[in-house]
Order: structure tokens, then sequence, then C-alpha cells
């Protein structure tokens, strides 16, 4: 791997997403928190808090960032499926993840709200029929942003934080 910010590669986003290909996207938000839940089981304070990559991130603030972000998304969704084409808040995710909660709170505490917050968002994703997934929400940066692209980053954005753990943990032999 020859850049540690993209163990899995960068988001690409997709043409189009078929109703098998959102099946599967929406499993791999379903398995997001028992993923990361896995990728820090047994990791003591010190390995919590060493940095994924130099100049990243902890492992800590890795773990506290993805329920933050997805705690966003869950919201932008239902936005969007409530609302037309509305312009969504974005947010300074590098200074949330400086915050004190998120430089010493135990990761339990976002691996739970993690887990409720996936089991609640995917209920809702699976009972979207068609039409629904063709609603976006404007980003101010990015401009609109339809549901199924951001269903797609959403389920890249947890393999990515999770892969940010397993792969340093695989180069500090922390088994």
């Amino acid at each position: 791997m020859s850049d540690l910010r993209y163990p899995v590669g960068p988001f690409q986003p997709p043409e189009t997403v078929t109703a098998a290909e959102r099946g599967v996207l929406i499993g791999q938000i379903e398995e997001a928190p028992a993923r990361l839940r896995a990728a820090v089981a047994g990791l003591d304070a010190a390995r919590l808090d060493t940095p994924y990559r130099p100049g990243g991130w902890t492992v800590r603030q890795v773990v506290h960032h993805v329920p933050d972000s997805h705690i966003n998304a869950y919201v932008r969704f239902r936005l969007a499926l409530t609302e037309e084409a509305p312009t969504i808040k974005p947010y300074e995710e590098g200074r949330w993840a400086e915050l004190p909660d998120a430089r010493t709170a135990d990761p339990a505490l976002s691996l739970d709200l993690l887990e409720a917050l996936h089991r609640r968002w995917t209920l809702m994703l699976r009972a979207l029929d068609g039409d629904e997934w063709q609603r976006a929400f404007h980003h101010p940066v990015s401009g609109p942003y339809p549901l199924t692209r951001a269903l797609a980053l959403y389920a890249w954005h947890g393999r990515h934080h999770v892969a940010h753990i397993t792969s340093l943990r695989e180069r500090q032999g922390w088994a």
C-alpha cells in the first residue's frame, strides 16, 4: 500500500447504482460497526493513541470520527427525503477530531453509538423505494448530491476507516 491515507483506495463515485448494488452498499453500512469494533478489539490505551499514519489521527480519533460523520450522513439522508434538495451544512471534521471527547473518550462510547445509529439508518435505507433514491441534498461545495452517491460514499467511508486501523495493526504486528 503506497498511500496510507487510502488503504482501500480513494472514493470513486459510481456512475449508476442498481437496486442490487444498493443492497450490497446497505449491507456494508450495516456491517461497519461490527467491523470497526473488531478492528480495535484488544488495543490498549497506548495503541489507541497511536496515529494510523504519520501526521494522521490516532486510532481513538478515527473511532470517534466515524459516528460523527455518519450522524451527519443520517441527518442528510433524512433531510433529502423530507425536503426538496435541502442545502446541508458541512462541518469541520478535523476540528471535531481535536475536541477533548474525540481525543480522550473510551472508544466503546462511539462504538455503541455507531451500532445504534446504523441499525436505525439501515432500517430507513432498506425501506426506500426507487423514486426516493432519486432524491438529493445540496452540498455547498460539491453541489447536488444524489442519495445513491451518498450511499456509496458512506459505505466506502466505513471500509476506509476500518482499513486505517487494520492496516496499522498489520504494519505494527498487533495481532
